[in-house]
């Protein structure tokens, strides 16, 4: 499915920040006459048309039309070299937008979009492959100007038409939860020239998200597409044509990929692009699992690694290469909206559709011990899905968020203490020096008898002569650690629990299907969320969605985000989001787990990085580059391979 760009392809970046909001700036504007004069009658004779080459909903972008290059790159940066990176299991596809096989790691780097983002500008979307685009203030259509230098990496132009094929090609083949979230917002998509595009909008599309939606299309070629008879919803070994900086070089499959810059790439020299796009290769190496991939790591096998393991961050870094002082373990800043990690019940089963169900299992993690003893201290407990940032529902209501709640609230769909309680926060353990917590054993034992799932002579709980059971659903030989004592404390409480470890194929494959009980998921939320929380929380995505994994249908909060979709200032957007989280949070329908506000890498020491990082991304494959001379010296010091 088209989203918007992102500065590197396997961060996490939230799309904004709220201290760093500015004042609205619109750009240029052209009035009507101007317009007709060159031979367009694009808007009503008294609508104002806007033509500019950025936009933001708050605030002004950070970037003027002139400027020479990003603020956080080094705009001398060599080029050349490469960066190794690792991944676990296995893929037979290049393309991520299907439902069908396991996609490649970074298999959308060969893809740009009209519009795209920057790692310092919390709300601004700027002209990529445009040059300009052009509005009117009520946003019922836009125009994007296309730049007439744009080709993809087999030299054939990007044009209108193209633009308009790619969006119509998701509409017609595209993931059911994509096409369910947009369907009915654009009218008609209009090619005007040959670098002419126009998305004209229905009076029901979001305002907020209309110009997001249209550019946040892919570029990809309509003759290809005619050529091979490649589909998107299709897995494929094939990438797709893309205009990108990198281009598919080799693969092995399930053992590695390497994709190399386009030496004919048409956007090298565009100020937004310098001192970014560094490395002459990129390759991915393969690991069955993530012990071995450290061990490949410290052979020198692959050269950067973003540690997500805390044991192996706390005890793992004890090798040749750090003594050496050939590898750099370091941790950098990372100022995005906490992913918030968590495992998710599978609501379509009707055992877990009992919220005190859920709150028993809920109260059997020990994050306090598990934190301690496993984790060695370094994480913080996930409690909002805005986590860490000033869009958490905190404390009781505001009134405002009053104001938005108690509808919901006369009208049946959400209990009354949603007015009064403080926001629900993850359940605490006492003793952090043992896994499992007698008092919150007593207190889930309560909550089960309470909903009928009674202890019998065997300690097994049973309901209308059927066990209470529950299964985690899991790929990752590294996460067995967290979730066995889990299970112990769940016996102990009668439940009959158990792991299913599966192969990385069958585990995306049942996920899809909806073949669990209990699995791991993270919720990745942004500073201006829109039509896109649909596809995580909507009823319409809750049969078939790579978001919505737990199945959730809710009245109260269907309505809660369209409030938020509708809300057109941050002062609007704030409560409404704090009322939308504290709804979700008090759902309960996920285990949450852990964050931590920095990046822990480690790399072999000939990369650089700007002194200084950006707020939103640690961007090592975007604006980090290699020190050849530094390369050499480990190289003849054989410090890898």
């Amino acid at each position: 499915m088209p989203h918007r760009p992102q500065s590197r392809a396997m961060s996490k970046v939230a799309d904004n920040r709220a201290d760093l909001l500015r004042n609205w700036v619109l750009g240029t504007v052209v009035s009507v006459g101007a317009l007709v004069a060159a031979g367009q009658l694009l808007a009503d004779a008294h609508e104002t048309i806007i033509e500019t080459h950025a936009y933001s909903n708050f605030g002004t972008v950070k970037y003027g039309p002139d400027f020479p290059h990003l603020d956080y790159v080094n705009p001398d940066a060599p080029k050349g070299g490469e960066i190794a990176l690792w991944s676990m299991g296995t893929f037979d596809s290049f393309n991520q937008y299907s439902r069908k096989g396991v996609s490649a790691e970074l298999n959308t780097l060969p893809y740009e979009s009209i519009l795209t983002s920057t790692a310092d500008d919390p709300y601004g979307s700027y002209c990529y492959l445009c040059t300009t685009m052009e509005y009117p203030e009520s946003r019922d259509w836009v125009i994007f100007n296309l730049r007439d230098d744009v080709t993809f990496s087999d030299g054939r132009p990007f044009t209108a038409e193209d633009a308009k094929f790619t969006f119509e090609l998701f509409q017609e083949q595209g993931i059911a939860e994509y096409r369910a979230i947009i369907e009915g917002f654009i009218d008609s998509v209009e090619v005007l020239g040959p670098h002419r595009v126009k998305f004209n909008f229905t009076p029901e599309a979001p305002r907020r998200d209309v110009i997001g939606i249209a550019g946040g299309t892919n570029a990809f070629s309509k003759s290809w597409f005619e050529e091979t008879g490649a589909r998107v919803d299709e897995s494929t070994l094939e990438p797709f044509l893309g205009t990108g900086a990198y281009m598919l070089d080799s693969y092995d499959i399930n053992r590695q990929i390497i994709y190399k810059r386009n030496p004919n790439w048409w956007g090298a020299d565009l100020p937004i692009n310098i001192g970014r796009n560094n490395f002459d290769r990129i390759r991915v190496e393969y690991f069955a699992d993530s012990a071995a991939a450290l061990e490949g790591f410290k052979s020198g096998a692959y050269t950067f690694r973003n540690e997500n393991s805390s044991k192996e961050w706390a005890t793992g870094y004890n090798f040749p290469g750090i003594d050496n002082g050939w590898v750099v373990k370091t941790e950098l800043p990372d100022g995005n909206i906490a992913y918030a990690q968590a495992f998710v019940f599978n609501l379509r089963r009707e055992k877990w559709q009992d919220p005190q169900v859920r709150e028993a299992i809920r109260m059997m993690f020990n994050f306090e011990w598990s934190n301690e003893t496993l984790f060695y201290g370094i994480y913080d407990r996930v409690n909002s899905f805005w986590e860490n940032s000033e869009l958490e529902a905190t404390g009781t209501p505001s009134e405002a968020e009053i104001a938005i709640l108690k509808p919901l609230v006369d009208e049946g769909l959400l209990d009354a203490s949603i007015l009064t309680n403080a926001a629900v926060m993850a359940p605490t353990s006492s003793s952090a020096d043992r896994p499992l917590d007698r008092g919150n054993l007593r207190t889930a034992s309560a909550l089960l008898d309470g909903a009928g799932w009674i202890a019998g002579d065997d300690g097994i709980r049973r309901k209308n002569g059927q066990p209470l059971t529950m299964v985690f659903l899991s790929f990752s030989p590294a996460f067995d650690r967290v979730i066995n004592p889990y299970i112990e404390n769940l016996t102990r409480l009668g439940v009959q629990a158990r792991l299913d470890r599966v192969d990385r194929s069958q585990y995306v494959d049942r996920r899809r299907t909806g073949d669990y009980d209990i699995v791991g998921h993270g919720f990745s939320m942004g500073f201006e969320p829109g039509i896109g929380l649909r596809q995580w929380y909507g009823s319409e995505t809750a049969q078939d969605s790579s978001r919505n994994l737990m199945g959730l249908q809710n009245a109260a909060i269907d309505r809660l985000m369209t409030v938020v979709i509708d809300a057109q200032t941050l002062d609007e957007l704030t409560p409404a989001v704090h009322a939308l989280d504290r709804v979700l949070r008090a759902e309960g329908f996920w285990v949450q787990q852990w964050f931590k506000d920095v990046h822990t890498v480690a790399y072999y020491d000939m990369f650089r990085h700007p002194d200084a990082l950006p707020p939103y991304a640690l961007g090592e494959l975007d604006f980090w580059w290699y020190d050849a001379d530094a390369a050499e010296t480990l190289r003849a010091a054989g410090a890898f391979q």
